[in-house]
């Protein structure tokens, strides 16, 4: 009698389980790694944002115009515009220099369309980050 080689469709059936399985464990990893990696452009517009904030702050002082409009702050067009993000959905309404006092502002974007987590998420003239479920 020859002897056969091969797996037993048992054999089969527990590897695809073991596969499911994991796979059931990784997807919703990954999702929320994309979500972060989607994020990570917001979070350079909005140090983009900042750092400008602040060089204007430096140009003008607390006679500048605040909060500085896009072209203020040396922007054109299209400059500030992703594939997930846009300035559109940002907001630094709050930038202020009074005078005798220190600049201070909160960039805020709000998560768009695709994103699930977080849904907002600030940064402040101290450099903190916050991010709202």
């Amino acid at each position: 009698m020859q002897a056969r080689k091969g797996f037993t469709l048992i054999e089969l059936m527990v590897v695809i389980l073991i596969v499911a399985i994991l796979a059931a464990v990784a997807i919703p990893i990954m999702r929320g790694r994309i979500d972060a990696a989607k994020w990570s452009e917001g979070r350079a517009m909005m140090g983009t944002v900042a750092t400008a904030l602040r060089a204007y702050g430096a140009e003008k002082g607390p006679q500048g115009n605040w909060p500085p409009t896009l072209v203020e702050l040396g922007f054109q067009a299209g400059d500030l515009t992703g594939t997930y993000f846009t300035i559109t959905g940002a907001d630094w309404a709050s930038a202020a220099y009074p005078i005798g006092g220190n600049l201070t502002y909160i960039i805020s974007v709000a998560a768009p369309v695709g994103i699930n987590t977080p849904s907002n998420i600030t940064l402040d003239d101290t450099g903190t980050w916050v991010e709202t479920p």
